[in-house]
């Protein structure tokens, strides 16, 4: 009788799960070419525990329907970069890593480029999917 209880218990901390769709918002009024920052919550569980988590995302629209999303870790230790409009340039602050506009290594020490995550537009809509990937190594491998 315990071991259903355990595995439902610590079952779901080892399962993979596939990563959920998340509305982040409206990106009718975005800037073309101009990245931004955007909030969304995705509501996630774990066995019994649930809980809201609010992701930072950089977005920029190319297009009314194309958009880059970046997530806002820098590969090359994890910091959360910025982006600087008077430079055009992502920029961490930690470790000096230098982004352009499409997330390319300016400079630093970065090992690959700004992460980028899947998204979808309905409408004006916009969808994303938050990931991690594995900092400090070329590859960019999903965590």
């Amino acid at each position: 009788m315990t071991v259903p209880l355990i595995r439902g218990i610590v079952g779901p901390s080892f399962r993979r799960r596939k990563p959920k769709w998340a509305i982040v918002g409206d990106i009718s009024s975005l800037a073309v070419g101009r990245p931004t920052r955007m909030k969304f919550p995705l509501k996630t569980a774990d066995a019994y525990l649930r809980q809201t988590v609010i992701h930072e995302i950089w977005v920029t629209r190319h297009a009314p329907a194309e958009v880059t999303v970046f997530s806002p870790i820098c590969p090359h230790l994890g910091c959360h970069h910025n982006w600087y409009p008077e430079t055009t340039e992502f920029v961490c602050p930690c470790h000096g890593s230098i982004y352009s506009i499409d997330g390319k290594v300016l400079g630093g020490p970065a090992p690959r480029p700004l992460d980028t995550l899947p998204w979808k537009l309905e409408k004006d809509v916009l969808s994303a999917q938050w990931e991690q990937f594995k900092v400090g190594i070329p590859e960019k491998v999903r965590i």
